[in-house]
C-alpha cells in the first residue's frame, strides 16, 4: 500500500508558485499542497480558492503553525528566507528553501544549525540538479568523454523588465541582482555537472538605471580544486537564454538552452580528433521541479536524504559572497577549504 503524499505549506505563494510549482505539485507522485501564504489575506484567499487550496494564511508562522504542513517551501523573497526558515523549524516543519538560500553565508549558517536543533531535513531547491541534461553531462564527463574537463561556461539571461517580481532590484529584499539570482544557478550547476569544488571567484559587473543598487549583469570567473577554469555570464537585460558548455582534453559537450525546463534540448559532443563528427542527444527537462518535490519528500517521510541539503546551499553562498566582495574590491578571492 503506497504511503500517502507528503503535505507542503507554499510560503510567499506568488509567480514561481504559479508558474512552476502547481504543474510541479499536480503530476508529483509523493508532494501535495494543502496550504499556502500571502500578505494580503484576500489575495491568498483567492489563490488557495483557484488552486483548490484548502488553508490561506498571511504570513509563513501562521502556515508553519497548521497542522497538516509537513514540510514548508519557501518562496518568499531573499531577505525572508533566514525568518521564515526559522519559524519553520520552530513549528518542527521541514523546510525547502528557493534560492539564493539567504542574503549571506551567516544566514545559511544559522538555518542550517536550525535545522539540526529541529532534526527536520533542511533542502536549498537548486532545481537544475534534477534536470536531465545536467544529469547527462554529469555522466558523460565522469565516464571521460572529454578527458579532463580545462574549460567550462554557463550563460543565463533573462529580460528582468518583463518580470512582476518588483522586489529583484530591492537591495532591502533581494542578495544581489542576476548574479545571485540566476548566477547561483549556473554555478551550482557546474559544481555537480565538474563533481568539484571552487577555490577561488573573481568578478565584474555593472549597473543601469533599471538596476538601481544591484547590478543588471555581470560575470564571474571560477577556479576549481581539479584546475577547470569556468565563466558564469549573466544578464537581466537580454533575452531568455541558458548554455553549458565544457571543454576537455577529448573534446567538447555543449548542451543549448541546456537549463530551460520548457523545451527539448540538444546535447552535443565534438571529438577534438574530428570535430566534425558531432554526436546528438536530446533530452527532456519537463519533469524537474517535480522530482525536486517528490525527493525532498522522501526525506521528510525519512526514506532517502536530500540530494541538495543546506550544506551544498551554503557552498553556494560562500560563492556568491566571494563573487560580490571580488565586484566591490576588484581583487580576487581565494576560499577557505
Amino acid at each position: 500500500m503506497s504511503q500517502p503524499k507528503v503535505p507542503f505549506g507554499i510560503a510567499g505563494f506568488g509567480l514561481h508558485a504559479v508558474k512552476r510549482l502547481m504543474p510541479a505539485f499536480a503530476i508529483a507522485e509523493h508532494s501535495i499542497v494543502v496550504a499556502l501564504s500571502r500578505r494580503d489575506l484576500k489575495n491568498a484567499r483567492a489563490s488557495a480558492e483557484e488552486y483548490k487550496i484548502p488553508h490561506a494564511f498571511t504570513s509563513t508562522e501562521e502556515l508553519a503553525r497548521c497542522p497538516e504542513v509537513d514540510a514548508v517551501f519557501i518562496a518568499t523573497p531573499d531577505a525572508l528566507h533566514l525568518s521564515d526558515a526559522l519559524v519553520s523549524f520552530q513549528a518542527h516543519k521541514a523546510v525547502l528553501c528557493e534560492k539564493p538560500m539567504a542574503v549571506n553565508s551567516a544566514e545559511v549558517e544559522q538555518m542550517i544549525a536550525a535545522a539540526k536543533n529541529a532534526a527536520r531535513p533542511l533542502g536549498v531547491a537548486q532545481v537544475f540538479r534534477f534536470e536531465e541534461s545536467t544529469r547527462r553531462l554529469r555522466e558523460r564527463i565522469l565516464h571521460g568523454s572529454i578527458g579532463r574537463p580545462a574549460l567550462a561556461r554557463a550563460e543565463f539571461c533573462y529580460p528582468a523588465y518583463e518580470s512582476p517580481r518588483s522586489w529583484i532590484t530591492d537591495p532591502k529584499l533581494a542578495t544581489g541582482g542576476p548574479i545571485a539570482d540566476v548566477g547561483v544557478h549556473c554555478l551550482d550547476a557546474l559544481r555537480f555537472i565538474l563533481n568539484d569544488e571552487v577555490t577561488a571567484v573573481s568578478c565584474s559587473a555593472v549597473q543601469d538605471e533599471q538596476s538601481g543598487e544591484v547590478e543588471s549583469a555581470g560575470t564571474i570567473t571560477l577556479e576549481f580544486a581539479r584546475k577547470t577554469i569556468a565563466t558564469v555570464a549573466v544578464s537581466a537585460r537580454a533575452q531568455y537564454r541558458t548554455l553549458i558548455e565544457i571543454a576537455g582534453e577529448h573534446g567538447v559537450l555543449t548542451a543549448f538552452d541546456g537549463l530551460n525546463v520548457e523545451r527539448p534540448i540538444t546535447i552535443e559532443f565534438r571529438p577534438n580528433i574530428d570535430p566534425r563528427q558531432v554526436e546528438r542527444e536530446e533530452v527532456s527537462n519537463h519533469l524537474a521541479y517535480a522530482r525536486q518535490l517528490d525527493a525532498f519528500a522522501l526525506a521528510v517521510r525519512g526514506e532517502a536524504p536530500f540530494p541538495v541539503p543546506g550544506i551544498e546551499g551554503l557552498r553556494n553562498q560562500l560563492i556568491l559572497d566571494a563573487a560580490y566582495r571580488s565586484w566591490r574590491t576588484g581583487q580576487r578571492q581565494v576560499l577557505a577549504s
